[in-house]
């Protein structure tokens, strides 16, 4: 399909809105140029004396739609939003879809709630206006104002000079069919080569970090160590890595330190013992399935049971916060098979569960097959698990959405009262800074008087990590120049 522009390069916006109808589609662009023949997209904006002509016009297959609005220049919405709207109503007419979270295409729907929110605004405002603005459904409008009632107290308890650490290991025993993330390894020659030098600059780069943060009377809040598969590394390698932050930073005042055990074929009583031992209250047990024959689909060499004597393991051993994430819609699961995950994650009572969307992205091995058996009925899958956790007593507190998810959903976390993960809120609504040291590390300068963002990466991979490290390090003191005036 073609998409013209004219008098308007909102290329962005109407390209997001056009994949909610037509995910699968590939788009050409032109600007001050229009085409007539084939599918079509016209996208118009003309400067009147009375206002500004906006004008949509869609073919597609046997289907021509045109949709025209006169706005003022104190339109709150603008060009752009109203643009969308109409591409929105007008591919909604030609396609007979009507997509749940409505022409919102940004990543953080909670944020425009906490927004309303902060501004005194009771609920049935916020609904009224959110789905006025956006047509949100009433289901996405009851699952963003239940997050964000939920991380409300989080946010009145933020010290403003506080940050949380998250310590990158991009490290695991086998890469998922979905996985997008930079993740090595642990079996290949070259990862068990580049291991050592990166545990120590690892090691080294936390405490060029605490140094930073002592520097700019920065407090530490929260420590997430994530990756990858953090239990990838070894029993001595994980508390050399966990000593240097117990070294580096008075982890006595933390609310919270989570470690990813993730995996249950990395999961030892060894490893356990040294995350419980070095001061981490909370992990993550993640199976993402807990039917065999979907493990073995996407790569895993694990078992269901497996997962179950971990998280038991991780029970004896003391934790009493622990997370277990899922997938809904992996290739060759069905709506039966998610139940039964869901159920038996239910059975085993952990303290939060998370729901993530299948994302199919470009940087993934499932991206480059042809054929892919994802059942259809991922959106039923959601809602059942939505509705299953809470009558189990889990409340939603942290949302997220991104590109290329399969039906335009969600990632949602779930959580026994009180079990909340305050690193995931405040990554999520970008309410706190983030400093992130290890390969693809991403730090988050969260100014909290203006609420301006500025990110520092790390270099991607390990070998440039160590290779690059003194080079790296250099950026960080953009760190000092960020807080100067704060």
């Amino acid at each position: 399909m073609t998409i013209c522009f004219k008098g308007n390069s909102c290329k962005y916006e109407i390209e997001a809105v056009m994949k909610l109808f037509l995910p699968l589609v590939t788009f050409d662009f032109l600007f001050e140029k229009t085409v007539d023949t084939g599918d079509f997209c016209i996208v118009s904006s003309e400067e009147k004396e009375d206002g500004t002509q906006l004008s949509v016009e869609v073919s597609c297959g046997d289907s021509h739609l045109k949709k025209d609005l006169l706005i003022t220049s104190d339109d709150p919405d603008g060009a752009e939003l109203n643009l969308c709207r109409l591409l929105y109503r007008i591919m909604q007419e030609i396609t007979g879809i009507t997509p749940e979270w409505g022409l919102l295409t940004g990543i953080r729907p909670v944020k425009k709630v906490n927004a309303l929110l902060d501004e005194g605004c009771s609920k049935e405002e916020i609904f009224s206006r959110l789905k006025n603005k956006y047509e949100l459904s009433d289901g996405k409008l009851e699952l963003s104002y239940l997050t964000a009632v939920t991380q409300k107290k989080y946010f009145d308890s933020l010290d403003r000079r506080s940050f949380s650490l998250y310590v990158s290991v991009p490290f695991c025993p086998s890469r998922c069919s979905y996985c997008s993330f930079v993740s090595h390894s642990i079996e290949s020659a070259g990862a068990k080569k580049l291991l050592p030098d990166y545990v120590e600059k690892l090691c080294a780069e936390i405490g060029q970090t605490a140094e930073i943060a002592a520097d700019l009377n920065l407090k530490l809040d929260t420590i997430y160590i994530g990756g990858g598969t953090p239990t990838s590394l070894s029993a001595e390698q994980l508390e050399k890595v966990m000593n240097s932050l117990k070294k580096s930073f008075d982890i006595s005042k933390i609310r919270e330190y989570t470690v990813e055990a993730g995996r249950s074929d990395t999961i030892t009583e060894e490893k356990l013992r040294v995350i419980k031992e070095y001061g981490a209250t909370r992990i993550s047990v993640n199976p993402q399935t807990m039917n065999d024959s979907v493990l073995k689909a996407i790569g895993r060499r694990h078992s269901a049971e497996d997962v179950i004597n971990s998280f038991k393991l991780a029970r004896s051993s003391g934790f009493d916060n622990i997370n277990m994430d899922t997938i809904a819609g992996l290739p060759t699961d069905t709506y039966d098979g998610f139940k039964n995950t869901i159920d038996t994650l239910c059975g085993l009572d952990p303290e939060s569960i998370t729901i993530h969307t299948l994302t199919v992205k470009r940087s993934s091995s499932l991206f480059m097959q042809e054929n892919i058996d994802i059942d259809s009925r991922i959106s039923d899958m959601v809602r059942y698990g939505q509705k299953t956790l809470g009558e189990h007593r889990y409340l939603p507190y942290y949302l997220y959405r991104q590109k290329n998810t399969v039906d335009n959903l969600e990632n949602v976390g779930y959580a026994k009262k009180g079990f909340e993960s305050l690193y995931n809120i405040y990554i999520m609504e970008e309410a706190q800074t983030i400093l992130a040291v290890g390969a693809a590390g991403s730090t988050k300068l969260v100014n909290p008087d203006t609420n301006k963002i500025e990110r520092l990466f790390n270099y991607k991979f390990p070998y440039e990590y160590i290779s690059r490290y003194e080079k790296m390090l250099e950026k960080k003191k953009k760190i000092y120049e960020f807080y100067s005036n704060i």
